[in-house]
């Protein structure tokens, strides 16, 4: 099995990890920050309805039976990833083409 290759740092903190000698600086405050961080982040509290063809649907939910989600947590993730940067529009990016 191949080994990523770690930075200096990275490879540091494995072998305190390994060697039981690693000490998480994470205090009480920022523990709580990122709880609240990681709720606010996965909080679904708006609903909305769209229309899409049968053919993509049936798509969707193919794909989401493969990765075993519901199909709307699969259209919810690929949204968030979309808005957050996580996934790009591969034929904005394509020069000197047309889209027909």
């Amino acid at each position: 099995m191949a080994r990523t290759k770690l930075e200096p740092e990275e490879q540091e903190l494995l072998e305190a990890y390994d060697s039981e000698e690693f000490e998480s600086d994470l205090n009480a405050d920022r523990r709580e920050y990122l709880t609240k961080a990681a709720e606010e982040t996965f909080k679904k509290d708006k609903r909305i309805n769209i229309r899409i063809s049968s053919r993509d649907l049936e798509a969707l939910q193919r794909r989401a039976l493969e990765e075993g989600l519901p199909y709307q947590s699969l259209v919810s993730s690929v949204l968030h990833k979309y808005v957050s940067g996580g996934l790009k529009d591969i034929s904005a990016h394509k020069s000197g083409q047309r889209r027909r």
